[in-house]
């Protein structure tokens, strides 16, 4: 009996199967779940982003070198200072060139006192043709003159002639009046001849006065050959002068100073390297396979190792290398050989940074960084279509050392200046 019960009432079994089925399908909603979240992020972020470690905070480092040879004097600045714009980096010596200066200043000043005697000179020559011309005039009227005595002494001869041939006067009153009239002719001829040497007078006056005026015609006194000739040696050597002291042409830290004090330098030799600290960027290097839908003008969001994650900086696209990096290397590569591997290769993208960010969280150059484009602009140019207008960086440091040179060239001129041209 107890067989049959037990017959009809078997075990039920055991619950495992279901159980491994939910976990089945509870895995497989997992994955679809997981499938379903990662092809929307592609669909709808990951498709229009690319990003790249490749990357490298990259800046100016600007090379200060002398524009002049000579002794080091004085170094006045060391790495990791920071220096404005026009602030003195290095000393030379100054001696010969203090020296040339004054020399070229004395030259100057002696060339517009000699220039001034020109101008002087043009004076009296017009004085002196103006005083043949009134010679001149006299001489003619005293030729007017002594052709009217003539002609009144001939008549009178005539007339005596006539009155001696009619037995009226004797021959002794005729001899009076002819020996007046030859007097008078001579006395015209002499007044001619005066009247010629008058005109020479003047003629020689005159090519006189135009030697005077080759000298000084169509120029002034400041911009005479002489002075202009005496005014660029003043602004050479004031030139000379000036870059003894080896300034930093913008406002930036300094790094690898290799300037000492008494030593020699010469024109090129780098002293030292000014960074500007707002003039940073980053160039990423992306591989080619992934600059497809990279445009200008995209944004960017950056993290720096320096500053960690929580530091996000927004940059945008400025341009794309026109050339791989392998392509510029010193050494670039050679395919035509026939032991021959593809390499992907790599081209740098260049990134503006916020300045203000830059500000608040300053980098330096050769850091690295994580890079995030946002492609989902992509209407843009890989490549700029129209030239940069003005100047990427400009320093007036030297133009001031110009300007400099000019006033004291003013000064030395007015200083040897008269009174009545100043």
């Amino acid at each position: 009996m107890s067989e049959h019960a037990t017959s009809a009432n078997p075990t039920p079994p055991a619950p495992n199967g279901k159980r491994r089925r939910r976990a089945l399908v509870a895995l497989a909603l997992g994955f679809a779940t997981i499938g379903v979240g990662v092809a929307a992020w592609w669909f709808l972020i990951g498709q229009y982003r690319v990003v790249t470690d490749n990357a490298y905070v990259g800046g100016n480092v600007i090379q200060i070198t002398p524009q002049t040879a000579g002794t080091v004097v004085a170094v006045q600045a060391d790495d990791t200072d920071l220096v404005d714009s026009g602030a003195d980096l290095v000393v030379l010596d100054d001696a010969d060139a203090r020296i040339a200066l004054q020399a070229a200043e004395a030259a100057l000043g002696e060339a517009v006192r000699s220039v001034r005697g020109l101008y002087a000179g043009t004076g009296q020559s017009r004085a002196v043709v103006a005083q043949r011309q009134a010679d001149l005039e006299r001489a003619r009227q005293e030729a007017t003159r002594a052709d009217a005595e003539l002609k009144r002494s001939r008549d009178d001869l005539a007339r005596k002639q006539a009155l001696f041939d009619d037995h009226f006067i004797s021959a002794d009153a005729l001899q009076s009046v002819r020996t007046a009239t030859q007097a008078a002719e001579a006395a015209s001829a002499a007044a001619h001849a005066a009247v010629s040497e008058a005109r020479s007078a003047v003629v020689q006056a005159q090519e006189q006065q135009t030697g005077a005026d080759v000298l000084v015609d169509n120029t002034s006194l400041d911009r005479h050959p002489r002075v202009a000739a005496a005014a660029a040696k003043v602004r050479e050597a004031y030139l000379a002068l000036a870059r003894t002291h080896v300034r930093s042409p913008e406002r930036g830290h300094v790094a690898r100073r290799t300037a000492q004090v008494g030593e020699r330098v010469s024109p090129g030799e780098v002293l030292m390297a000014v960074v500007p600290d707002e003039q940073m960027w980053v160039d990423a290097n992306f591989k080619e396979t992934e600059l497809e839908n990279v445009r200008i003008g995209q944004p960017v969001h950056l993290r720096s190792d320096l500053w960690g994650s929580d530091v996000v900086y927004d940059g945008k696209v400025v341009g794309l290398s026109p050339g791989t990096g392998g392509a510029f290397a010193v050494l670039p590569p050679q395919n035509a050989s026939g032991n021959w591997i593809k390499i992907v290769q790599r081209l740098p993208v260049r990134i503006a940074l916020d300045p203000k960010q830059l500000a608040a969280h300053p980098l330096r150059v050769g850091l690295s960084m994580r890079v995030e484009v946002d492609t989902h602009r992509r209407n843009g140019d890989m490549l700029a279509r129209t030239p940069r207008t003005g100047s990427v960086h400009e320093t007036d440091i030297y133009a001031r050392q110009s300007q400099a040179a000019d006033a004291l060239i003013a000064r030395v001129i007015g200083a040897n200046q008269s009174v009545a041209m100043r």
